[in-house]
């Protein structure tokens, strides 16, 4: 897959088959629609393109609203990646961008850049201008621009309606099973391990602390969940603990990561953590002893939930 960070660096001399949209989470919805787009493009012998945007339009627009993303920029990018796209477009979205009315998007994007053959798109897709465009006019504009639209209609993308939205939900309500099921794949974190004050290790749980730079990035509630990652290509199990640790009067939130079986030192390496279920809210412990008794029942249950896996 080529990636273009910009529609400035790209314009196409051959004819391309288009989706376009935010896709946050890339969802099995989402996954629908780019697989027509692929296999579409791949029998007409035609490029598929996507073109998404980032920021998220309602980050730009909706300033006071602090949206949160089921994925970052680069986990999206890699998401789309495996699905075997052609060209990736990752446009800034910015206000003056937000202006671009519907039929100047589709003349100077659309037709002028991105030399549009079909566009296929979800049932409920707006474009341009405060979303003015829509499927209708998509039409008429492909019939002036000799270009085809298809769309694919909700009963064909899924028969729950999913949506980016019911997935955030879920994730912010520890609903990781529900979030993974609409997903097609587990909730994933991505951060830098980070040095921690080292209480786990003292009471025989040491943790990894993950440390995600990406303010955007959507966490689930606090809690305790059941976690894995490839590391150094093999496959570990752990639980994870998001929350502001008040049984030791903790100030910030942090995430931290007890895998079994592991004693690898991981400080200052990158990885994913894909989150598996959820186990328990976090609670606050009379004593550093009845924290321990609960994190050995944690490792318990969690050690339960792999061995059904």
């Amino acid at each position: 897959m080529k990636i273009f960070t910009n529609l400035d660096n790209y314009k196409s001399t051959n004819k391309t088959f288009v989706t376009i949209g935010t896709f946050d989470g890339v969802h099995i919805g989402h996954q629908k629609v780019i697989k027509k787009l692929i296999n579409s493009a791949k029998k007409n012998k035609k490029s598929s393109v996507l073109l998404t945007f980032f920021p998220h339009p309602r980050m730009v627009l909706q300033k006071d609203l602090d949206i949160k993303l089921i994925n970052t920029i680069e986990e999206r990018t890699k998401l789309l990646d495996k699905l075997g796209l052609d060209i990736l477009v990752i446009h800034p979205f910015s206000k003056e961008f937000a202006k671009l009315s519907a039929l100047d998007f589709v003349r100077n994007i659309l037709v002028n850049i991105l030399n549009i053959s079909k566009l296929v798109i979800g049932y409920d897709h707006h474009f341009g201008k405060n979303r003015e465009g829509n499927f209708e006019q998509l039409q008429d504009y492909g019939r002036t621009y000799n270009f085809k639209v298809k769309k694919i209609s909700q009963q064909d993308i899924s028969n729950i309606a999913v949506s980016s939205t019911k997935i955030r939900k879920a994730v912010e309500n520890g609903e990781i099973t529900k979030a993974n099921t609409y997903l097609g794949y587990n909730f994933m974190l991505n951060g830098k391990v980070v040095k921690g004050k080292n209480l786990g290790e003292k009471i025989g749980f040491p943790t990894a602390n993950l440390f995600i730079k990406e303010t955007y990035k959507l966490l689930p509630k606090t809690g305790a969940y059941v976690v894995k990652s490839i590391i150094d290509n093999k496959t570990v199990f752990g639980m994870m603990n998001i929350g502001f640790r008040p049984t030791v009067s903790g100030k910030s939130q942090t995430i931290e990561i007890h895998f079994f079986d592991f004693d690898e030192d991981l400080y200052t390496k990158n990885i994913q953590v894909e989150v598996l279920t959820f186990l328990r809210d976090e609670e606050k412990f009379e004593s550093i002893s009845e924290l321990k008794n609960q994190l050995g029942n944690d490792k318990q249950k969690s050690l339960d939930f792999i061995s059904g896996i």
